[in-house]
C-alpha cells in the first residue's frame, strides 16, 4: 500500500492521539484506543477510507485529546482493521505509510487537522554515506555492549540504503525519551538527523558501557560472597567435626575489645576477673554448660555502665522548683530534701567528696500520699535515670546481691540490674516498701541493705554473681516505708526518716484541683472545656467517697467520673459539656464509702472517742462499756492486740484508785444490795462498785485487728463513766497513754489522728500536755482552728474535761 493511492497533500485527515507509543512509518501495530475522541477518528477514517495521522501526545498532557496537547508530527497511515473489545476498548491495526506533520486544527471532535507530509532533503550525498558509515559502526559497537539489536535487525541496517528507513529503524530500537525521539522525527535534513543520531547513540553507547561494568562488578562480587559463604560453611562443618569454631574466636575477641574499652574505667579488680573469664571461656568446649554460663556472665558484666555518669550539676534550685511544681504542700519534707541537696552541692561546690554527706532519705507515711513522686520529682529535677526496685514481700537475699554462679539460672542482684538499665552509675534508685522485707531461710534482705544503704560502706559493695566490688557511693538512695516498725532497728539507723502524713480535706480538694482533675482529663481524652466538677461536688468526693489518707481513691474517682462522662459524650453526641455537682453525684458512684461517722452531739454513758492511727491515716475509734452483775471481771473483745488489753487492765486498776481515793465520785444509792444488806441496814464503800460488776469493753468493727499504746486515757474515760454512771461529752474525742500513777504519757501520729477528728466534726480533742508543747506546730492550721485542741497531763484532767456531773 503506497501513500500516492490516498490523494493529494495537504489534506484533512482525522488524528488518533497516542500517550505511549512512538511510531514510525514502515511500523504495522496494533493500537488499544478507549476514548472517544481517538474512536470516533478512527470510525471516521474507516467509513471513508481515509488516512489518519496518529501523533503521540506531549510529556505531561497525556490523556488530553486537544491540538495543543499533541506534537504537530507524526505518521500518517491507514487502518488495516477495527475490532470492539468486550472491556468497552477498540484495537485497530495501523500501517505507517509516511512522517507528517499537522498544519493547523480543522475540527475539534473528533479531532481533524490539515495535514502535510515531510520530505526529506539531502538524500544522495557523498557525505551522507560516510556519516551512514559512522553510524553503522556505532550500531555495531551498541550491539556489542546491549541486547538492543538482534542479528537480522543489524543485517537489515547493513544492507538497506534508505537513508530515513535506516534512521527510523535505530530510533524504534534504541530507548530514547520522547523529546529525543520527536526530535529525530521531526527533522527532514537528512544530514542533520544523522548527527544527531550519532550523538544519542554515543551517549547510549557510554551508559550501556557503564551499565555493563557495574554488572560485571554486581555478579563479580556476588559470586565472590557466594563462594565465601560456600567455603565458610564447609569451614564451620568441618570445624564443627575437629570441635574448634571460628565465629566464637571473633565473639571472644569482641569481648577483649569491650574489655579494653572500659579499663581505664573500672576497678583493677574488676578487670582482672572479667579478663579471667573472657581467658576461661576461650579455652572451653563450646557446648558445655560452663562456656554457655560464661558467656552470660560475659554478657552482664560488659553491661555495666563502668564510669558513665549524668553530666548535669546539681542545683538545688532546680530541686526546689520541681518539687513545687509536682507536689502541693508537703512543705517539711521539701524543706528537708532541699537541704540535703544542699550539703552535697556545697561539697561539689567546694571539691569535697560528696560521697558520704548525711543519711539515706527514707519517706514514710501512709500509701497515697506522694512517697514514691517526690523520689521521680528529683530524679526529673536532676536529670537522673530512676531505678524503682520493689522490696515488698522480698525474702531471699540473693536478689539483692546476686546470686553465685555455681546455681542454674544464676543472675546479677537486683542493685546491678538497675545500674545496667539506667546506663549510668549515679541514678536516683528507689527501694520502695522497705517495710515489707521478709526474712525466711534464704537469708535476711535487710542485712544485705545494711551494706547498700550505708554511705561508707557502699563504696565497695559486692555483688555475689559478679565476683568484685561495685561503687554505690554515686547513687542516690531513697528509701519508701508504711510502718517505720516493722523495720529493724539497724537498718532504720542507717536512714533518716521524713514522715509524710495524711492531707487534710482542703490540702486534697487543691490537689485534685491543681493536678488530679487536669491529669485523669487527658488520660481519658477530654478537654477541660468538656467537664466542669464543682467544688461542692468535690469536697462531697473527698469527705464521703473516698476512705484514706493519700489521694489515690481520690484519683479513682475522678477518673470513674471521666469515663462516664466519655460514655456519655459518645452515646449522645449533641452533649458537649458535663457538669458534676452534689445533686447528680450519685449519677456517677453506686454508694458512698463514709470514711469517718461524724459524732452525734448527744452524751451517752461508756461510749468516748478514742482517736487511732492506722496505716492509711487517722480514725475514730468508739469505745463501749458496759456493766453486768458480777464479781469484777474484765471481758475484752473488738479484736485487741496485747498492747491495749494491757491498757484496758492499767485504765481498770487506775479507775479503780480513783475510787478508792475518792476521786471518782460513785452514786452509792445505784449499787444493787442483797436482801440481807438492806435488812441490816449496811453501809456499803465505794469499792464494791467494781466488785459487783463485771465489765465487758468492745471496740467496734471487730473484725479490724487493733493496737497500739495511745488509747489509755480513752479506755479510763469509758470505765470511769460505765461505774459511775456519769454521761461522756460526746463532741470530745481523746489520745494519750496512761500510766498506773495516773499520768498522760506521750503518744504518736498525733497529726494524722487530729485530721481525723476533723474530718469527723469534732469540736475538742485531749491530748498528752507533752505532745501540745511539741507536736502542735506539725498540726495544719486548717486542723487547728477547727478544733480545741486541750492538752492534759493528769488522768483528773481528762476526767473533769470528758465526764458530765449530775445536777444535785
Amino acid at each position: 500500500m503506497k501513500l500516492s493511492n490516498y490523494g493529494e497533500f495537504p489534506a484533512d485527515i482525522p488524528v488518533i492521539a497516542e500517550d505511549e507509543l512512538f511510531l514510525y512509518p514502515f511500523m504495522i501495530s496494533p493500537l488499544f484506543l478507549s476514548d472517544e475522541n481517538n474512536i470516533d477518528a478512527a470510525t471516521l477514517a474507516m467509513e471513508d477510507s481515509s488516512l489518519v495521522i496518529v501523533c503521540p501526545t506531549k510529556p505531561g498532557e497525556e490523556g488530553k485529546r486537544d491540538f495543543s496537547s499533541l506534537y504537530s508530527a507524526g505518521v500518517v497511515g491507514s487502518i488495516m482493521r477495527k475490532v470492539a473489545l468486550p472491556d468497552g476498548r477498540v484495537k485497530v491495526l495501523f500501517q505507517g505509510l509516511a512522517r507528517a506533520q499537522m498544519l493547523y486544527e480543522v475540527q475539534a471532535s473528533p479531532l481533524i487537522a490539515k495535514v502535510d507530509v515531510l520530505e526529506a532533503t539531502n538524500i544522495s550525498s557523498l557525505k551522507i554515506d560516510a556519516i551512514l558509515e559512522i553510524v553503522r559502526e556505532k550500531v555495531r559497537t551498541l550491539a556489542g555492549v546491549s541486547n538492543y539489536f538482534p542479528p537480522d535487525l543489524l543485517r537489515t541496517i547493513e544492507e538497506n540504503h534508505d537513508h530515513n528507513r535506516i534512521i527510523d529503524l535505530i530510533c524504534s530500537t534504541v530507548k530514547l525519551k520522547k523529546e529525543q525521539a520527536y526530535k529525530l522525527f521531526v527533522e527532514i535534513d537528512t544530514e542533520k538527523r544523522f548527527l544527531l543520531l550519532i550523538d544519542y547513540l554515543i551517549e547510549e553507547i557510554e551508559a550501556n558501557k557503564l551499565q555493563k561494568e557495574i554488572r560485571s562488578k554486581v555478579h563479580t562480587h556476588i559470586e565472590k560472597v557466594n563462594k565465601e559463604y560456600f567455603l565458610k560453611e564447609q569451614l564451620k562443618q568441618i570445624q564443627k567435626e575437629l570441635g574448634t569454631d571460628t565465629a566464637r574466636d571473633e565473639e571472644i575477641e569482641e569481648y577483649r575489645k569491650k574489655l579494653e574499652a572500659k579499663k581505664d574505667k573500672m576497678s583493677e579488680d574488676s578487670y582482672k576477673e572479667v579478663s579471667k573469664q573472657i581467658d576461661r571461656f576461650s579455652r572451653m568446649h563450646p557446648d558445655s554448660s560452663d562456656a554457655s554460663m560464661t558467656q552470660t556472665y560475659l554478657d552482664w558484666t560488659l553491661d555495666i555502665p563502668f564510669g558513665e555518669f549524668a553530666k548535669k550539676a546539681l542545683k538545688i534550685k532546680d530541686v526546689e522548683d520541681q518539687l513545687d511544681k509536682d507536689h502541693f504542700s508537703l512543705e517539711k519534707p521539701k524543706k528537708r530534701i532541699i537541704e540535703y541537696f544542699a550539703v552535697k552541692e556545697l561539697l561539689e561546690l567546694r571539691g569535697a567528696s560528696s560521697d558520704s554527706a548525711g543519711a539515706i532519705l527514707c519517706f514514710s507515711g501512709p500509701p497515697g500520699v506522694g512517697k514514691t513522686s517526690l523520689a521521680n520529682s528529683i530524679a526529673v529535677a536532676l536529670k537522673r535515670p530512676l531505678v524503682r526496685i520493689a522490696l515488698g514481700g522480698l525474702e531471699d537475699v540473693n536478689e539483692l546481691r546476686g546470686h553465685r554462679r555455681t546455681y542454674v539460672g544464676a543472675m546479677p542482684g537486683r542493685i546491678t540490674q538497675g545500674l545496667i538499665d539506667a546506663k549510668k552509675m549515679n541514678p536516683v534508685v528507689v527501694l520502695d516498701e522497705i517495710d515489707k522485707v521478709s526474712r525466711s531461710q534464704r537469708g535476711d534482705p535487710t542485712a544485705a541493705l545494711l551494706e547498700i544503704l550505708d554511705p561508707e560502706q557502699n563504696k565497695e559493695f559486692r555483688d555475689y554473681y559478679l565476683n568484685f566490688d561495685i561503687d554505690l557511693s554515686k547513687v542516690i538512695f531513697i528509701a519508701t516505708a508504711n510502718d517505720l516498725a516493722r523495720i529493724p532497728a539497724p537498718l532504720r539507723d542507717r536512714m533518716e526518716f521524713i514522715s509524710i502524713s495524711s492531707y487534710t480535706p482542703q490540702e486534697k480538694l487543691e490537689i485534685a484541683t491543681r493536678y488530679l482533675i487536669p491529669q485523669e482529663l487527658k488520660k481519658h481524652g477530654l478537654k477541660k472545656s468538656e467537664v466542669n466538677i464543682s467544688k461542692p461536688a468535690l469536697k462531697e468526693i473527698i469527705h464521703s467517697y473516698t476512705r484514706e489518707a493519700g489521694v489515690r481513691n481520690l484519683r479513682r474517682r475522678l477518673a470513674d467520673i471521666s469515663r462516664k462522662v466519655a460514655l456519655e459524650m459518645l452515646q449522645d453526641s449533641n452533649i458537649n459539656r458535663v457538669s458534676v455537682t452534689v445533686k447528680n453525684l450519685k449519677k456517677f458512684f453506686d454508694k458512698s464509702v463514709f470514711e469517718i461517722e461524724k459524732t452525734t452531739k448527744i452524751p451517752v454513758v461508756g461510749v468516748v472517742n478514742g482517736l487511732a492511727w492506722t496505716a492509711v491515716g487517722g480514725d475514730i475509734l468508739k469505745i463501749e462499756s458496759i456493766k453486768i452483775k458480777g464479781k469484777g471481771n474484765l471481758q475484752l473483745t473488738g479484736s485487741l492486740g496485747e498492747v491495749m488489753k494491757e491498757s484496758a487492765r492499767i485504765a481498770l486498776s487506775v479507775v479503780k484508785t480513783l475510787i478508792d481515793d475518792k476521786k471518782l465520785k460513785i452514786n452509792l444509792e445505784k449499787i444493787p444490795l442483797t436482801f440481807k444488806e438492806k435488812e441490816d441496814k449496811i453501809v456499803i464503800d465505794a469499792s464494791e462498785i467494781y466488785k459487783r460488776y463485771d465489765l465487758h469493753i468492745h471496740v467496734p468493727d471487730g473484725a479490724t485487728p487493733k493496737d497500739g499504746p495511745s488509747a489509755g486515757i480513752a479506755l479510763v474515760s469509758a470505765i470511769a463513766s460505765i461505774l459511775s454512771d456519769q454521761k461522756v461529752r460526746s463532741e470530745i474525742a481523746m489520745t494519750g497513754e496512761v500510766s498506773l500513777s495516773g499520768d498522760v504519757l506521750a503518744i504518736g501520729g498525733l497529726k494524722e489522728k487530729l485530721i481525723a477528728a476533723h474530718k469527723a466534726a469534732i469540736t475538742k480533742v485531749l491530748i498528752p500536755a507533752k505532745n501540745y508543747e511539741r507536736d502542735l506546730e506539725d498540726i495544719p492550721q486548717e486542723v487547728r482552728d477547727s478544733l480545741e485542741i486541750v492538752g492534759v497531763s493528769r488522768i483528773e484532767e481528762v476526767l473533769k474535761e470528758i465526764l458530765i456531773k449530775e445536777e444535785s
